[in-house]
């Protein structure tokens, strides 16, 4: 191939280099397939997508697997346009993006044209940075201060908007070298010193993890505190996976959704609470400070938002890996004594008999608890379960356990129907020899569905489980509890057997637990993507809710 110029699309691509971008998703279209046109010359694999919410989607899944930006490009207008859920969600739930989107060319922005939309105000509520460039070499300045945007603090989306024009122009600027994260620092020692004093004159000092603490780094330093002092530990749902098999008899489960958990009832106890990583948008604070009665220490990357009931006496801010560290390091003996662990115990227990739930079995349906044993008896702990939302959604968060951090994946902020296919494709390519698993409704399903045809393009070993009710349940029961009727929440039946085998996937359909162990087991066995229809019985979803405090219904 003859030498060309050198344009802007080039510097667009050298800049992703620079950065270590693995993986590009995306659709074409007239505005930005110049960018495209110079992909095929060499550089970050393009992953064609199905939907642009979907590319913004798997990018999401990027960002939280691996805490670099994961990427999405799109077309103008529309293409824009339906990327606005995909980076809303991962900005409100702290997942890098950098999105960049065509434009028409800058002779047409203030006119009214083909596709002519002001990109970067439609998308600036949905991200933490939204800009378009005018000049095109700006652009490797521009990128490189958006994926900076994207990964400092509370991470999040940050979307680019391209003129046509300035894409295909030819340019003299050259790309900026890979952007350096900005190190954090840690609290001083008298800072330090004050928050052990603060825990060890605690009768009930309890740990809550959230988002922000399931990175390696942190999850680490976290499990090193526990094994030291024998905090109890508390997760969030983007929390799960920070506490280890070793350290399971520190672990009172996750908070979220509804008020009415083991660990709700620990939080609610305590004179203390750590909370570590933790971002309201997972479960506010007035879930789990409603008495106002508990004194709250912060340790995050980022300060906290006060509101009537997140108010912490001392807040830690800076690296939360370097600060659990030095708290760890300093502290000679443990909070928690064995008596007190012996109490925690016998909370646990009451805790649980007064929320059990023992699964009605009917034949040829599963119960939401029959599917996790299952799970649970088949999946390693180095399987990735990425989850949709839906009654499934509240199911797994409290009953399905995982032992490492970000490999039991929730949208616990927005609570984005579709999410989990577009996540479990971005886990296959980034975890390549793991088994992944997929696990929607039949509902969340077809919103990303179509992305089964690219888990099959690209020859990805994703197990995707359908739970099948033929209803949005969980909007269902909770209109149940409010009105005593559903509306809304009814549609027709697909068989998703066949479904599967249209794009050239493998389709399976279970009755019962032992079909359900055997496909995963051959969905572990088959190349490629492998969908399993779960006919499941919901009858107790509201007895899940049923010892629920007066105040928890969402």
């Amino acid at each position: 191939m003859a030498d060309k110029n050198y344009t802007a699309s080039d510097l667009v691509i050298d800049t992703l280099k620079n950065n270590g971008v693995e993986y590009i998703f995306g659709i074409p279209g007239a505005k930005i397939d110049y960018l495209f046109n110079s992909l095929k010359d060499g550089g970050p694999e393009l992953i064609v997508a199905r939907h642009e919410q979907n590319a913004a989607m798997m990018a999401q899944g990027i960002g939280r697997l691996t805490g670099q930006p994961g990427v999405a490009i799109v077309t103008s207008g529309p293409g824009v346009s339906n990327l606005t859920t995909g980076l809303l969600t991962a900005t409100s739930e702290g997942d890098p993006v950098l999105a960049i989107g065509g434009q028409v060319k800058r002779q047409d922005l203030l006119r009214l044209t083909h596709q002519s939309v002001d990109n970067a105000s439609l998308l600036k509520s949905s991200t933490k940075y939204s800009e378009e460039v005018q000049d095109p070499e700006s652009l490797s300045e521009v990128m490189t201060n958006a994926i900076r945007t994207a990964t400092v603090g509370k991470n999040g989306a940050s979307f680019i908007s391209v003129p046509q024009d300035v894409i295909s122009s030819e340019v003299e600027s050259r790309a900026i070298s890979l952007s350096q994260k900005p190190n954090l620092g840690v609290p001083s020692e008298n800072d330090i010193n004050e928050v052990i004093e603060a825990i060890e004159n605690a009768k009930f000092p309890v740990l809550l993890t959230g988002m922000r603490s399931s990175s390696h780094n942190e999850t680490q330093a976290i499990r090193k505190l526990v094994e030291k002092t024998n905090l109890p530990v508390v997760e969030t749902f983007q929390g799960a996976g920070v506490i280890s098999r070793e350290l399971e008899n520190h672990f009172f489960g996750r908070v979220g959704l509804f008020r009415n958990q083991v660990g709700d009832e620990l939080l609610r106890k305590s004179d203390l609470v750590l909370t570590i990583g933790y971002d309201p948008i997972e479960y506010e604070a007035s879930n789990w400070n409603k008495e106002l009665d508990t004194k709250i220490i912060n340790i995050d990357e980022v300060q906290a938002e006060i509101s009537n009931h997140m108010q912490p006496v001392k807040e830690l801010i800076g690296n939360i890996a370097g600060t659990i560290d030095i708290i760890s390091d300093k502290v000679n003996a443990p909070f928690i004594n064995s008596s007190d662990l012996d109490e925690l115990e016998k909370l646990r227990a009451t805790t649980l008999e007064k929320t059990a739930i023992k699964p009605t079995h009917k034949d040829g349906i599963l119960h939401p608890l029959e599917i996790i044993d299952s799970m649970q008896k088949v999946l390693t702990d180095d399987t990735t379960v990425s989850v949709d939302v839906g009654s499934h959604y509240i199911w797994l968060a409290r009953k399905f356990r995982s032992y490492n951090p970000r490999h039991l994946l929730f949208s616990n902020g927005m609570q984005t129907l579709g999410v989990a296919l577009p996540w479990a494709i971005s886990a296959a390519l980034v975890r390549p020899n793991t088994q992944i698993v997929s696990v929607s409704g039949d509902g969340g399903f077809l919103f990303s569905g179509q992305e089964l045809e690219t888990a099959v393009r690209k020859n990805l070993n994703i197990i995707q489980l359908i739970w099948n009710d033929g209803k949005y349940n969980m909007v269902e029961f909770q209109e149940k509890m409010k009105y005593q009727r559903s509306a809304g929440v009814d549609f027709g039946a697909v068989d998703y057997v066949k479904y599967a085998e249209s794009f050239g996937a493998k389709g399976l359909r279970v009755t019962n637990q032992q079909e359900l162990e055997a496909a995963i087991k051959e969905g572990y066995e088959t190349e490629g993507p492998v969908l399993i229809d779960i006919p499941v019985n919901y009858e107790d979803n509201e007895e899940l809710s049923s010892t629920m405090l007066p105040d928890v219904l969402n």
